[in-house]
């Protein structure tokens, strides 16, 4: 049993490998080979390599499972390409699981136009997520993300070249295809995002360089960069895992403002378009909420306002277009906003869903915020969110917010406790069987 190379097997390129590896690995944790601590900790908003992550989706899901995590779900940005590995993988190590993806939407057409809603990036454009989408409409989904994709590979394209304007003088050579394309999964329906731009100019900047004190001058004296001391730390370890990374986020800070270029209606389609979209396909889109940062709870976001002065309203809106969820992450807000939020959806009716977006080498897997007393419901809402999903893969019709779900009469807390009942009672090697414990009898 050789339980290291099939851990290494989990960041094979080949999908097939990967899913041979966790398959394998799933044999040894039946077996007793293989053990864990289970929390009860949960996290539906992992990326994975088919957007931007140093995981890939098996590598995600054992993951999830060593860090004692319930449940594990993939999100990317443009893209459902992981969902398929994620949900096979998960049933092989035995954990819970729920797909989706993320993407940003116009609010142009709304009376939210001018505003900057939770994109630190644009004013009338928004992030949301669409979770438990059900599997048989998997390829729907990657067919209507398709031309996103590839309207948005002509803005990255276009960026690149914005970026090597700005770069070329002092040695850089970037060129999308050659450099960018190369670190995505596009030709398996992943996305290529800003990132993945940023990852390129690190690597070729350790290429120039290397890494250490040359490549520390490089960044202080030609580029002109301020370095915190704490990175310079980073940056002069030549053994740190993590550089790529540490030396990407440097150039988002640094250089994404100079080259990031606006994008257009045809990638960011309306907001009622997307969601229209979601609830016909039997998904939950939920709102992002972002909050008003003072001081960044994570350090990666500078102080800047966005939308708590108006959030009735945005609320009020989101009903109106047909949102069933909202979702938030409570490491990155503080107690007041959560409470104030969780007051405003509790009364539109509005589904709270958590999860803690994990693109990094460096980010933990774990979020013991969600054991708090004023996020612990959140845990509840994720168990329902994967009965939803999986019950719904089996019958449209058994989807939490369905019109024709024999419970729809009932209140929506009603509805989540008792499809929170059905996830943790669920045999996670055969989710789909969970339809065989569905009762019709009313909920009491």
């Amino acid at each position: 049993m050789d339980i290291r190379l099939w851990e290494a097997q989990l960041s094979d390129r080949s999908k097939q490998v990967r899913l041979e590896a966790s398959s394998q690995l799933g044999e040894a944790i039946r077996e007793g080979s293989l053990s864990r601590t289970a929390l009860e900790e949960v996290n539906n908003h992992v990326h994975t390599t088919y957007s931007f992550s140093p995981y890939e989706p098996s590598a995600a899901a054992y993951a999830a499972w060593k860090a004692g995590l319930g449940i594990v779900g993939s999100i990317d940005h443009d893209s459902i390409g992981a969902a398929e590995e994620m949900l096979l993988s998960c049933q092989h190590l035995g954990l819970a699981s729920t797909v989706g993806f993320e993407l940003r939407v116009s609010f142009l057409d709304t009376p939210l136009s001018d505003k900057k809603i939770n994109n630190p990036d644009s004013e009338g454009i928004a992030y949301l997520c669409i979770h438990g989408v059900p599997r048989q409409n998997l390829d729907e989904v990657a067919e209507f993300l398709k031309p996103l994709q590839e309207v948005r590979n002509k803005r990255n394209k276009a960026q690149v070249e914005a970026l090597q304007a700005l770069v070329g003088q002092y040695g850089f050579d970037l060129d999308f295809e050659r450099d960018v394309l190369p670190l995505s999964r596009h030709e398996e329906g992943g996305s290529v995002t800003e990132r993945h731009i940023l990852y390129a100019m690190a690597n070729q900047s350790i290429q120039m360089m290397g890494k250490g004190q040359k490549l520390v001058d490089f960044l202080k004296k030609d580029l002109g960069l301020s370095l915190p001391e704490k990175l310079t730390t980073l940056l002069l370890d030549e053994q740190n895992p993590h550089y790529a990374y540490d030396l990407l986020g440097l150039f988002k800070s640094s250089f994404l403002p100079r080259f990031f270029i606006q994008p257009g209606r045809e990638e960011c389609l309306d907001v009622r378009e997307v969601v229209a979209f979601s609830n016909r396909i039997g998904a939950i889109a939920a709102y992002a909420y972002l909050g008003d940062i003072a001081q960044s709870v994570t350090g990666d976001k500078k102080a800047e306002k966005f939308e708590d002065d108006f959030l009735e309203q945005l609320l009020d809106l989101l009903v109106d277009i047909g949102f069933p969820a909202i979702t938030y992450m409570p490491p990155r807000n503080t107690e007041a906003q959560m409470k104030r939020l969780q007051t405003l959806a509790k009364a539109r009716g509005l589904m709270e869903i958590s999860g803690v977006d994990i693109n990094s080498s460096r980010q933990s897997m774990n979020c013991p915020q969600l054991l708090l007393p004023s996020a612990r419901h959140l845990v509840d809402s994720a168990w329902a969110l994967v009965a939803h999903e999986k019950l719904s893969s089996v019958n449209p019709v058994l989807g939490l917010f369905s019109k024709d779900n024999p419970h729809a009469k009932a209140s929506l807390d009603k509805r989540i406790a008792y499809y929170a009942s059905l996830g943790r009672a669920m045999d996670a090697t055969k989710p789909y069987s969970l339809i065989d414990q569905f009762e019709e009898k009313e909920l009491s």
